[in-house]
């Protein structure tokens, strides 16, 4: 694909899920934050990126860790096009189509951070239970798995202060109006030069229909029957969270 196409795509995949993650910048600089202390001590730390969509969190670790290997993994042939079409040049990123959702996936090792961001609360949550347990048995000691993603208190009043503070903060910083996701992917499927190399099925997006609604004590108790020494949210805003486990 035409790196620049690809870039203008990508570029408005970003200002699209601002929408919906108004913080969603600082989001990422807290899960590279994290993903860097823990390979402080690692000369070419091996991380993997979960549900990658078009690069955008592996491009930010790549600038930030640059001897770091990063992994992608996605099941949308699109997005994946778009994510190696702009991955940077110098980047040691590889960008693999998996489903997460199917067995068999994590074919990587030792490693020493995993990462993902608004896309695990696609897995149902026995299967969820599953790749929690594939990365505890991946993951060096004093490795992390770091998940950036809305999460859903228990307690129903905090649940919709937490909606709330989440929703006044998209106003404050004007993301209400941006593009919508199914808009986005209904331009892509009018463009004609993305028409010309993708399918009409690849231009619509792979979804699952089905979204967890987790909240961070079920998390906690998944991480932990996982294996998972220790977890906990290291960033919050309303509910979107940054929650880390450690080996």
């Amino acid at each position: 694909m035409d790196g620049k196409l690809a870039a203008d795509w990508v570029r408005r995949w970003d200002i699209q899920q601002e929408r919906y993650i108004a913080d969603r910048e600082e989001r990422f600089a807290v899960l590279i934050d994290v993903v860097e202390h823990v390979c402080r001590d690692v000369a070419e730390p091996l991380v993997l990126d979960l549900g990658c969509g078009p690069g955008s969190l592996a491009t930010r670790l790549a600038g930030r860790l640059p001897r770091a290997r990063i992994v992608g993994f996605d099941n949308d042939p699109f997005l994946l096009a778009l994510a190696r079409a702009t991955r940077p040049r110098e980047a040691n990123i590889d960008y693999v189509q998996t489903d997460l959702a199917e067995s068999g996936w994590l074919k990587w090792g030792p490693v020493d951070a995993a990462v993902s961001t608004t896309a695990l609360h696609w897995l149902r949550p026995e299967r969820l239970a599953e790749v929690y347990r594939d990365l505890a048995g991946a993951l060096r000691g004093g490795g992390a798995l770091v998940n950036g993603d809305h999460f859903y208190d228990e307690q129903p009043a905090i649940r919709e202060l937490a909606e709330v503070v989440k929703n006044r903060r998209a106003e404050r910083a004007g993301v209400g109006a941006n593009e919508e996701w199914k808009a986005w992917w209904a331009a892509a499927a009018a463009d004609p030069a993305l028409r010309e190399r993708f399918t009409a099925g690849e231009l619509r997006g792979i979804s699952t229909g089905y979204g967890n609604r987790l909240s961070p004590q079920e998390q906690t108790r998944l991480l932990r029957e996982a294996g998972f020494a220790e977890v906990a949210p290291v960033w919050q805003f309303g509910d979107d969270y940054v929650l880390a486990a450690l080996r």
